[in-house]
């Protein structure tokens, strides 16, 4: 009998030519992410190649419930390091069925602002560090901290080495590869000064929530 580890790295690529594509987006609050997944003929290269979709913007508090559909507008792809073969992540932004951007899509607004032949004619740079926390199963609390308790004063932490201070450095390291096969513009990662908080610094706002989806899915 397969194990579950089989079941969730089992690869069909050799026996057709569809793909997964998972299409996400940012949900009403700004900072939350939602995804979905189709199947698409692949291999993909480009994100025009991808037809656009929708979904019920009343559900993530991004349209209401007497005109609720949204439309996705595919606007990058990334190799998908957890189903791996052909399959790809879809960065989408989000606009209405009449071809207007919601008001969450902030990245519409961004993309006007760089698009201005002023900004064009810069060669601008950018380090965008994307900080997160690592929390013990089932007790939501700070990994490396005592459960109920705090850990001791800030400084063996940052940059550390050592089990007793770099605590979850497989969870980081894979965190790291996995946007590494992904094509994500990470320029390095580094434990930040409070025990279970790490530090990543991409090159590219544009990728940040694709970033922050490879521990989620």
């Amino acid at each position: 009998m397969a194990s579950l580890t089989d079941l969730v790295n089992l690869d069909l690529s050799d026996c057709t030519d569809r793909i997964i594509a998972e299409y996400i987006w940012i949900g009403g609050t700004g900072i939350d992410l939602r995804s979905k997944a189709r199947t698409v003929k692949g291999p993909i290269t480009d994100p025009s190649q991808l037809p656009k979709w929708n979904y019920d913007g009343s559900s993530t508090g991004q349209a209401p419930g007497e005109d609720s559909e949204v439309i996705l507008y595919p606007q990058a792809i990334f190799k998908d390091p957890f189903r791996k073969g052909n399959h790809i992540l879809v960065m989408c932004d989000c606009y209405t069925p009449q071809g207007e951007p919601i008001p969450t899509n902030k990245r519409y607004s961004a993309a006007k602002v760089f698009s201005h032949p002023d900004v064009a004619a810069e060669v601008p740079w950018y380090g965008i560090e994307q900080e997160y926390t690592l929390l013990q199963k089932d007790v939501s609390w700070p990994l490396g901290w005592p459960v109920g308790g705090y850990p001791g004063p800030q400084g063996p932490y940052y940059c550390a080495a050592g089990a007793d201070k770099a605590f979850g450095r497989d969870v980081v390291d894979a965190h790291y590869k996995a946007c590494l096969y992904a094509g994500i513009n990470i320029s390095g990662i580094n434990g930040e000064v409070m025990p279970g908080q790490v530090g990543s610094t991409l090159y590219s706002p544009a990728v940040l929530q694709v970033a922050r989806m490879q521990p989620s899915l």
